[in-house]
């Protein structure tokens, strides 16, 4: 079904489930294949990208794909290719040093998975020039969203940029990753029920917009992927074919909704703080493992408040001096402005408190329809031998404490981490199995 799902798409035919009219993306194409060897030309001439082509790639993905689609366009257009040395950073330095080397091409080619896809899709927007993207990990769900995860000044940052043109997946290629990689890919999906349970109780506190259109995007999928995660880690082509469309679909829906809301909330802003505090010379770790740690301590902690009577908030009063403070002279005015848009003054307290008092009945049942017991999401990444535990990433656990209490001053989604932070109730010691 959801390959239909994406012809439909792609095609402007599927119908918005929350009544809209037909969903409409920018992306144009997408591929599917159990190979793509000798036919990328074939994909990419009907794009129209222009004469000059500039092929991104690093170190370990040059010669895993990025020499074979070099070649393979070498017959359509100038290809000039840009291979980033070691592992690059999805940071603003890396972004101009793409800029600068394909000032004169007329398009850009990601080859690689999150990291190279995010600076493609940001440097090519800031130039106004399309991208198209040739996976090599099915690491992350960013390939058809239109933000990139960029570091700015050491403040990890989802700035808007660009949907790709096209995508395209070698299954082959994909289900000889390496192992992290795929089960990165899996921990980035899982994410899909805390993300939705923040974003909806940001909605029924505070009125925000919310929709249901991604999360009806990934149903199938969904349920198809958690229940063979073994599968996955087996190099079963169907079960990889799932999680790339699972991906895939994750990355439209936030495209759709024009912001990564629908699959970024409390989860993410702990493994951003990560991302941000923890120490470089702990052993390195892919976002999507990252997510699958804190995604389980997020369903843990959404359980705990949900089980409980009506939760009341305190006003929060945290200022600028104490940022600065606490993050340092350039974080810590970053980290207030985006902190202050969601604090809970006096009246915004009291607000909330009446809201919670009047219709906490109805809030938990709502979010109780969208969540997935931690015990179950813990039982997909225990079958595929993915991190589980802060441990497992290399972080410490008193770090890992500290980054579930103070992730939330980093960005300006309100999620559980507040509710329970206003409340009194984050207890981080108490999240971990």
């Amino acid at each position: 079904m959801s390959v239909d799902l994406v012809s439909k798409l792609l095609a402007g035919n599927l119908p918005d489930p929350d009544g809209n009219g037909m969903l409409r993306v920018a992306t144009r194409s997408v591929a599917i294949l159990p190979t793509l060897n000798g036919i990328e030309a074939d994909f990419v001439k009907p794009l129209g990208l222009g004469r000059n082509l500039a092929v991104v790639s690093d170190s370990t993905t040059h010669p895993i794909l990025g020499a074979q689609v070099e070649r393979a366009l070498e017959g359509i257009a100038r290809v000039s290719s840009i291979v980033l040395p070691g592992r690059p950073h999805a940071d603003g330095e890396t972004v101009e040093q793409i800029r600068a080397a394909s000032a004169s091409a007329d398009a850009l080619i990601a080859i690689g998975s999150g990291t190279i896809n995010d600076l493609c899709k940001y440097a090519g927007a800031q130039d106004k020039k399309p991208y198209i993207v040739f996976a090599t990990a099915p690491s992350m769900n960013g390939y058809t969203s239109v933000n990139a995860a960029i570091t700015v000044h050491g403040h990890k940052k989802s700035l808007s940029a660009q949907a790709p043109l096209a995508a395209f997946f070698d299954l082959g290629v994909l289900t000889a990753a390496p192992p992290r990689m795929i089960r990165s890919g899996l921990g980035d999906s899982l994410c899909r029920p805390t993300a939705q349970a923040d974003w909806l109780l940001a909605h029924l506190l505070f009125d925000q917009p919310y929709r249901t259109m991604p999360f009806v995007l990934l149903a199938d999928d969904e349920a198809q992927l958690f229940g063979e995660s073994d599968a996955l880690m087996r190099g079963n082509l169907e079960a990889m074919r799932c999680l790339v469309r699972t991906l895939l679909l994750s990355g439209f829906g936030t495209a759709i909704c024009g912001s990564s809301h629908p699959a970024s909330q409390g989860e993410h802003l702990i493994s951003h703080y990560a991302d941000m505090f923890g120490n470089r010379a702990w052993p390195e770790s892919f976002h999507g493992e990252q997510i699958g740690v804190t995604t389980l301590t997020m369903a843990r902690l959404q359980e705990r408040l949900l089980e409980g009577a009506a939760p009341a908030v305190r006003p929060n009063g945290s200022n600028e001096a104490a940022f600065a403070s606490r993050y340092g002279a350039e974080l810590g005015p970053s980290c207030w402005k985006e902190f202050d848009q969601k604090r809970l003054d006096a009246e915004r307290a009291r607000m909330v408190n009446q809201r919670l008092a009047e219709s906490w009945d109805r809030i938990r049942e709502a979010i109780a329809r969208v969540i997935i017991p931690a015990r179950m999401l813990r039982d997909v990444l225990q079958r595929a031998a993915a991190p589980m535990q802060p441990e497992d990433l290399g972080w410490p656990r008193p770090f890992y404490l500290t980054a579930v209490k103070q992730a939330r001053e980093i960005r300006n989604r309100y999620t559980f981490l507040d509710l329970a932070a206003d409340s009194g109730k984050l207890e981080p010691v108490a999240l971990l199995a």
